[in-house]
């Protein structure tokens, strides 16, 4: 067998995370090559202890069977992250995989664009101000994996391979004109 890292990696997907190909960090970026070049190895591996090993476009995951409660909960966090998508292609329309940018670039817009100051208010409406919003949003990223920190000077962070798993899950959903109507918004 050809795997290596295994509880590390492990350590990484096991908690919701991704390994990005484009990651900031090195050790990430040779996991990620690791999985590429073993990868029934690996899936076969994770298989035995109850995980699947689902890759994308430049980034690996865990998924599992869930009951249906769980996946209610999946479901909630999937349109919570549709609105922080929402909200991070206001602040920029090139908010994707590679796009750079800093906390104070997105501050700076909310207190100029009145639509991105609505649209934070009502996900962070018990943060006080801009700075406390932007550092929620900027952690949760970090934790799940769809940026890292590009420069840790300016600070400035890279959205990595892994937002394509949420992009793409927010492509495939289709609403039919016959429901469209009654979607609140």
């Amino acid at each position: 067998m050809n795997i290596k890292n295994t509880e590390d990696i492990f350590n990484i997907l096991s908690k919701g995370g991704f390994i990005s190909q484009n990651s900031t960090d090195e050790q990430k970026k040779r996991y990620y090559d690791l999985i590429e070049e073993n990868k029934q190895e690996y899936a076969e591996y994770f298989s035995g202890i109850g995980f699947c090993l689902e890759d994308g476009n430049g980034y690996f995951y865990f998924s599992r069977k869930e009951p249906k409660v769980q996946l209610q909960e999946k479901i909630e966090r999937l349109a919570e992250w549709i609105d922080y998508v929402d909200f991070l292609c206001t602040f920029n329309s090139s908010f994707s995989v590679g796009f750079e940018f800093s906390a104070a670039n997105i501050q700076m817009q909310m207190s100029n664009d009145i639509e991105l100051k609505d649209k934070a208010g009502k996900l962070f409406s018990d943060k006080r101000n801009f700075q406390e919003i932007v550092e929620t949003l900027i952690t949760k990223m970090k934790n799940l994996g769809f940026i890292e920190v590009a420069n840790e000077e300016e600070p400035t962070y890279r959205v990595t391979s892994a937002f394509n798993y949420i992009d793409k899950l927010i492509n495939m959903l289709v609403i039919s004109e016959e429901v469209k109507d009654e979607i609140p918004e």
